[in-house]
């Protein structure tokens, strides 16, 4: 059963989602503090490494920020804003991610009010065809401290801002020109750092506090200007452990996080960035596993359609991340079996994603193509040795399950799935079973799943004609077990996690038999086609590895279920 869609009109083009194009991306990690408007400017001369202290002429920047009518970006964290008035001038979207904030770019554009679609499919699973409109503008007046070391490589850099800003209630450009709206102004001081250590962070807040700063408890500009509640990418975690909790407490809480947890990588995952997928994935397998071991929870017509959509998305980001996989896999192979000389070869291929974007740090060689080999010139001189053309194949083969992955993304179906979740999680089809205590009712719901797990094992040891349907089998009913055992973990303690370990120990090996295997097949059909002696004794020496590992993770796997 499908769950109908509510109606998302699609917020994507042809050219969006499909075809490459370099954006500019960084790694913004930073701090931000209040001061007052006296408040003079700490000395930070003599901080570790510092050799230098630099002042700047002070610098007008303007910025108008863009999200939905009810803020659904804010609330998350995520800002979306088109700045002018400095070097960096363009189209900026930060998300959330661990260790600071991941910062997408785009150029200005000839219209002011029109967000790049790229920006806006990268957030479509939080606005979900609401509209994009300007809903304050921010004036800065800045002044930048750079803090260099001894051969004059920035740092860090000290931001002192003096800040106007204005909410508007239209989120017109005529508005914002007018002055309509409500002004606040405040200090605040940022320091970001640029090519220095975290820890530079640390020495340069004990200067600000001990001048009279302190931290800011927003995370942003626009989240205190708007004054909403900053969740900075997730809900929040409830205590699950808490004295007397129910069971369905327990599990709701548990799904609430894996929802987060879909959501707070799906941009990563659109932009190709690394394991985003695979993370947006297992989020989206363990909801699916808590559902089916903890059913008993809820009304079963209440979540099924649910665990069948989720069936569907796993699906969707298995064909990226199986391809994720096997290139990585076959291009570390490559090395092991030509080595010295076959770092380039996986080289030579890009490191993963759909070819679409590209680190500011990191640019491309010149005259390199989204998803081609970089290096290789006409006359093969360069000293980069090419990759080998299956390779390559494969390579382009991702790229496009990626794109067809970000179309997908961008498709009601996706957006309702969505909307089935937030809703599951805000009013859960609950039974009455739900209201008992989590103590009491979770070790026999983790015994369930365990009958599940000893009935797939009975099938395996029976001689089934599909060994390797049975084996994937076992594998899906022993992550049902690690998925209960880890929900319940919070409350039941040590027997819980040790579940867990073992149940993981049988997926991982199964896991890994399964992956040497297609990497098997996958090099039985490039050696069909390979007519070079030298390449096609490299599959084979490739081959014979996968075989090895493919017997080593039964063994493990033997040893696992024996533990």
């Amino acid at each position: 059963m499908m769950i109908r869609s509510s109606g998302h009109p699609t917020q994507r083009t042809a050219e969006d989602t499909r075809r490459p194009r370099v954006t500019e991306r960084h790694l913004e990690v930073e701090r931000k503090y209040d001061a007052d408007a006296d408040l003079p400017s700490p000395d930070l001369s003599g901080l570790p490494g510092v050799a230098d202290v630099r002042g700047s002429r002070p610098v007008r920047l303007h910025a108008a920020y863009f999200d939905t009518p009810d803020l659904r970006l804010a609330v998350r964290g995520i800002t979306l804003r088109r700045r002018r008035g400095r070097a960096d001038a363009g189209w900026h979207l930060k998300l959330p991610v661990p260790g600071g904030k991941l910062e997408v770019r785009e150029p200005l554009g000839r219209r002011a009010e029109a967000v790049p679609g790229r920006l806006a499919s990268l957030v479509v699973a939080y606005t979900r065809g609401e509209p994009l409109r300007q809903v304050a503008v921010l004036e800065t007046r800045r002044r930048a401290t750079v803090l260099l070391d001894e051969n004059d490589v920035p740092l860090a850099e000290v931001a002192d801002d003096a800040v106007t800003g204005t909410v508007l209630a239209t989120g017109s450009a005529e508005e914002a020109d007018a002055g309509g709206g409500t002004a606040t102004r405040w200090r605040e001081v940022e320091v970001e750092v640029v090519t220095g250590p975290a820890t530079l962070l640390d020495a340069v807040e004990e200067r600000l506090l001990a001048a009279g700063a302190h931290a800011s408890s927003a995370s942003s500009k626009l989240v205190r200007l708007l004054g909403v509640d900053d969740q900075d990418g997730g809900r929040g975690e409830e205590d699950v452990a808490a004295p007397r909790r129910s069971v369905g407490d327990v599990v709701v809480a548990a799904l609430s996080a894996q929802v987060d947890a879909l959501l707070r990588h799906d941009p990563a995952a659109r932009c190709g960035e690394d394991d985003a997928v695979h993370k947006m994935r297992v989020a989206a397998r363990r909801t699916r596993a808590i559902l089916r071991a903890y059913g008993p929870l809820f009304e079963r017509g209440g979540i099924r359609p649910v665990m069948d959509e989720l069936r569907w998305l796993g699906r969707v980001l298995g064909e990226v991340r199986d391809l994720e996989v096997l290139r990585a896999r076959l291009a570390a192979r490559v090395r092991e079996a030509t080595a010295p000389d076959a770092e380039a070869g996986a080289a030579a291929l890009p490191r993963h994603g759909p070819g679409a974007f590209v680190r500011v740090e990191d640019p491309p060689p010149a005259g390199a193509e989204p998803g081609g080999t970089a290096g290789a010139e006409p006359g093969g001189t360069t000293g980069v040795r090419a990759a080998p053309s299956w390779l390559v194949e494969l390579g382009e083969e991702e790229q496009r399950a990626y794109r067809r992955m970000n179309v997908t993304l961008c498709e009601p179906r996706y957006l309702a799935l969505l909307d089935a979740l937030d809703a599951l999680v805000a009013d859960p089809p609950c039974t009455s079973r739900a209201r008992r205590p989590a103590t009491a009712e979770m070790p026999a719901l983790i015994d369930r799943a365990r009958r599940r797990l000893a009935r797939k094992y009975a099938a395996l040891d029976g001689g089934p004609e599909d060994v390797a349907t049975a084996r994937h089998d076992v594998r899906k009913a022993a992550k049902g077990v690690r998925y209960a055992a880890e929900t319940a973990a919070p409350v039941l303690g040590v027997g819980a996690e040790r579940t867990a370990r073992r149940a993981k120990a049988v997926q991982t090996a199964l896991g890994e038999h399964m992956d040497a295997l297609l990497t098997m097949r996958r090099v039985e059909r490039a050696a069909a086609g390979v007519r070079d002696p030298a390449e096609a004794f490299t599959l084979g020496r490739i081959h014979a590895l996968e075989q090895h590992a493919a017997e080593e993770s039964l063994a493990r796997f033997t040893e696992a279920r024996n533990a």
